[in-house]
């Protein structure tokens, strides 16, 4: 798959409004975990993707935060939410 900044986006607008209550930011943290290694060999700005996502651009901070996890954690495929 072809992955871009929009399409990042797209995924963790989709990942912060279905979250359930009270924990949209660590299901950000989770994105961040889950297409952290995309987002760094593909050179995207983390910015950008907030910024298509559509929500405070203070989840920046968070969406870093999960990529930097990505290189010490990994999402178990049965607990896979999105």
């Amino acid at each position: 798959m072809i992955y871009s900044e929009k399409y990042l986006g797209g995924v963790l607008k989709t990942v912060y409004d279905n979250a359930p209550r009270n924990e949209q930011v660590l299901m950000i943290h989770l994105f961040g975990i889950k297409y952290g290694h995309i987002i760094e060999e593909s050179r995207f700005k983390i910015v950008n993707i907030v910024a298509h996502a559509g929500i405070s651009e203070s989840y920046k901070t968070e969406v870093s935060k999960g990529v930097k996890l990505s290189h010490f954690v990994q999402i178990i495929p049965e607990k896979d939410t999105f």
